[in-house]
């Protein structure tokens, strides 16, 4: 929490405290969980297969440069060990670009709420 935080929390009412709490940010297992669902998660499924036989291939990889017997031949299994890692690491990035993005979409939903309670309280005042 920022100080910005504290003065949204001190600003809003105990009711609009009490909702925004259980809207709250949840947990990183249940965010990453929540990628495998929705409109993409068949997307997200593929990325993550993928990532999984990516990263068995560059075990292969560095295990079979690892025992080489001829230079040339470990060089070229350690070169596509590394290629096979750093595709498993933009699959990660990909998986944790999404969830980022999901955060946001909270984040903006959670704004929205707070500015429709606002107007749901203007109304009542102006009436």
């Amino acid at each position: 929490m920022n100080k910005t935080d504290d003065l949204i929390k001190q600003t809003l009412s105990a009711e609009d405290r009490d909702l925004l709490a259980r809207h709250g940010e949840p947990g990183y297992f249940s965010q990453a969980f929540g990628l495998f669902h929705g409109s993409l998660g068949w997307v997200v499924w593929v990325a993550y297969l993928c990532g999984i036989a990516a990263f068995a291939g560059f075990g292969v990889s560095l295990w079979r440069s690892w025992h080489a017997t001829e230079a040339l031949v470990a060089v070229q299994w350690g070169v596509l060990a590394i290629v096979l890692f750093q595709f498993t690491m933009i699959m990660k990035s990909f998986l944790g670009s999404h969830m980022e993005a999901n955060r946001m979409l909270r984040e903006l939903k959670r704004v929205e709420l707070q500015l429709a309670l606002l107007r749901q309280e203007a109304s009542k005042t102006s009436s």
